[in-house]
């Protein structure tokens, strides 16, 4: 069982796959966006944000830019960075469910509590991808 166990995590495929579930939200996300652009507006005035296009294109570059990095396993610590800071902007933002009405404090708190599961995600695949690197004898400039 051990000697399987260790097959899988250091399969090329099975960590591809798990870089693949990280990135599926930002990326449907910032592709969303991008696809239906007065969408994305009407998501940044709903935030409060403005100029709606600015925050819109800001918001599908940093979806997207993170996700290839992710997904490419490149730089996947500046990948990580960057999607944490967009999912720590919008807990401040957007889900500032301290300061919401209760109808609306608890879902709030239930997405902010789920960002931060990402971002240990993220985290946990910038470590993942630096200790394959270095066993692999790769450089990790990368």
């Amino acid at each position: 069982m051990t000697r399987f166990i260790d097959s899988l995590l250091t399969n090329y495929w099975f960590w591809l796959l798990a870089r693949v579930l990280l990135s599926v939200v930002f990326l449907s996300s910032g592709l969303a966006k991008l696809l239906d652009f007065q969408g994305g507006m009407n998501e940044m005035q709903q935030a409060g944000l403005s100029p709606t296009w600015l925050f819109n294109v800001l918001t599908i570059v940093t979806l997207l830019t993170g996700s290839v990095l992710l997904l490419l396993d490149r730089a996947i610590w500046l990948g990580a960075a960057i999607l944490i800071a967009f999912l720590l902007l919008s807990i401040v933002i957007v889900h500032h469910f301290w300061s919401l009405p209760e109808a609306q404090a608890m879902t709030s708190l239930y997405v902010a509590l789920e960002h931060m599961s990402v971002i240990g995600g993220l985290m946990a695949a910038s470590i993942a991808s630096q200790l394959r690197k270095k066993i692999s004898g790769k450089s990790h400039a990368q």
